[in-house]
């Protein structure tokens, strides 16, 4: 497994799963994990454990609210930790998201979490697989390949689209 998915509730699995599908088509092997940091601190913990000693490279975690899940986990682990502040829909007033994103950027110091934007597991993915390119050449081939058809996708597109 290169890529460790986490998230904090089961509320989270549509935006978390956009993470996977992207992982899916770079062929990297993954697991995802649904633990809350604040309800299951010691799951949270022993699964950080485990996934070191199974050679994970990155973890990817999405959280919403205070979004602790991500810094925590970051503060457990000396591997790369991309977080995902995610919008809840809730009854508890939530900000849209923002209350996520400010609790994963404003990290303190020595306790990193690269973050994304709101809901945006698809960077995320993209972020990991950068991450993943430098260590394995096949990810990088694909990873080059991707963005030329990007490229050559949008350079089609701008040439339709220009005024006769």
């Amino acid at each position: 497994m290169k890529v460790a998915i986490f998230f904090g509730s089961i509320s989270d699995k549509s935006i978390m799963k956009i993470t996977a599908e992207v992982l899916k088509k770079f062929n990297i092997s993954y697991k995802s994990y649904i633990i809350s940091a604040h309800r299951l601190p010691d799951i949270l913990s022993n699964t950080i454990k485990e996934i070191e000693s199974e050679g994970t490279d990155v973890i990817i975690a999405g959280a919403g609210l205070s979004a602790h899940l991500p810094g925590i986990i970051s503060s457990k682990t000396i591997l790369p930790v991309i977080g995902i502040p995610i919008h809840c829909n809730n009854n508890y007033g939530s900000l849209g998201g923002i209350d996520a994103l400010f609790s994963m950027v404003q990290m303190p110091k020595d306790v990193p979490v690269a973050t994304v934007g709101i809901n945006n597991s698809y960077n995320a993915a993209l972020f990991a697989i950068h991450i993943l390119s430098i260590k394995y050449q096949n990810i990088r081939k694909l990873l080059l390949k991707f963005r030329m058809k990007k490229k050559e996708k949008l350079i089609t597109e701008i040439k339709q689209h220009l005024l006769p």
